[in-house]
């Protein structure tokens, strides 16, 4: 790839606003996923490795636990004394007041809200105490983690933020799997992990621009001879190196990089 064919990248690509004063800041996302996969994925399969970096960790800016009856959510923290306290929409303990000292006078009385728990039962938002702005034409995809263990009791959606145009909160909507046990969620463990990606690659007209090949019958030649370089060649080479693909696609674009 030539520097011609590079497309222009912003700088910087995104900057993070910190609002809740004891929020952790971002964090490249690690392509160990925090030590959590095998050793061998890390060392030779880059797939895992590229995908697990893809983005930044955000984390939860307290600790904190959830507790659901299958109807009605409550949480607690350190501060409420062993207490479940029902929850609807519930701001970070203080932020409220931290928020007002520091903002214009049209803003007071704006905080953000730190979790809030929907109509529907077992749903929840978590603020992580961010807003973000991407450069123009860039959003965000707010998922779960990749390559992390699944946390116990609650599964987190994806969202799609259009953070050029949109100054708001940076959060997670979750779903709770367990009924009648505590969920703790620790600031130390990532709470969402964020990924930049250019407006128009969601575009319905790309989206909607595949091809399908239905049989063997129709591979082609060229179809034939990429299969052959990917998996006969190294297959029938019983001196291969492993990791092979790793080493070709690291050494690739730091080429790249280079250009």
């Amino acid at each position: 790839m030539s520097t011609t064919d590079k497309p222009e990248i912003p700088k910087p690509l995104i900057t993070f606003y910190r609002m809740i004063p004891d929020a952790r800041e971002p964090m490249r996302a690690d392509p160990a996923a925090g030590g959590t996969i095998p050793t061998r994925a890390f060392r030779y399969c880059e797939p895992m490795r590229i995908a697990s970096s893809f983005g930044w960790y955000l984390f939860p800016p307290m600790d904190f636990q959830l507790l659901w009856d299958g109807r009605e959510t409550f949480w607690s923290h350190e501060g409420a004394e062993g207490q479940w306290l029902p929850l609807r929409q519930t701001e970070y303990p203080g932020f409220d007041d931290y928020f007002d000292e520091r903002v214009p006078e049209d803003c007071k009385g704006f905080a953000l809200p730190f979790l809030g728990a929907p109509n529907e039962p077992g749903l929840l938002q978590v603020w992580s105490g961010y807003v973000a702005r991407t450069a123009p034409g860039w959003s965000v995809l707010s998922r779960p983690l990749a390559n992390f263990p699944r946390p116990s009791g609650y599964e987190a959606y994806e969202g799609i933020i259009e953070t050029d145009r949109w100054f708001g909160p940076i959060f997670t909507n979750v779903r709770l799997t367990r009924t009648g046990v505590p969920i703790h969620i620790r600031a130390e463990v990532p709470l969402l992990m964020l990924q930049p990606f250019p407006r128009w690659l969601y575009a319905d007209e790309h989206l909607e621009n595949f091809g399908l090949v239905e049989k063997l019958e129709d591979f082609k030649d060229e179809d034939w001879d990429r299969f052959r370089d990917t998996i006969v060649n190294p297959m029938n080479n019983e001196n291969r190196p492993r990791g092979e693909y790793a080493v070709k696609a690291r050494k690739r674009r730091r080429q790249e990089e280079k250009e």
